[in-house]
């Protein structure tokens, strides 16, 4: 399954929302040092979901980050997070 798929599945299970937008900007970094040949490695998400209505930014990232787990984002070089509750 490609990375992409991976977190949009993990994010949809987890918070539901009302928008997610999941982008694989790897290719635009092609060459670039964490860039690996396959891509996969630079990606951008857009979430719109009530389950962030009453968290802080700090708090938003960190359960994203939790909800795609220690295995998934460690095979993420960048993840640009726009996250709304």
């Amino acid at each position: 399954m490609a990375v992409e798929d991976e977190i949009r599945l993990k994010l949809e299970d987890a918070f539901a929302p009302r928008a997610l937008t999941v982008k694989d900007d790897s290719a635009a970094h092609a060459g670039h040092a964490g860039a690996p040949a396959g891509g996969q490695s630079h990606f951008n998400v857009v979430i719109r979901a009530d389950a962030f209505a009453d968290m802080s930014r700090i708090a938003r990232h960190r359960a994203i980050h939790a909800a795609l787990g220690r295995d998934l984002v460690g095979r993420i070089h960048a993840l640009a997070l726009d996250v709304d509750g």
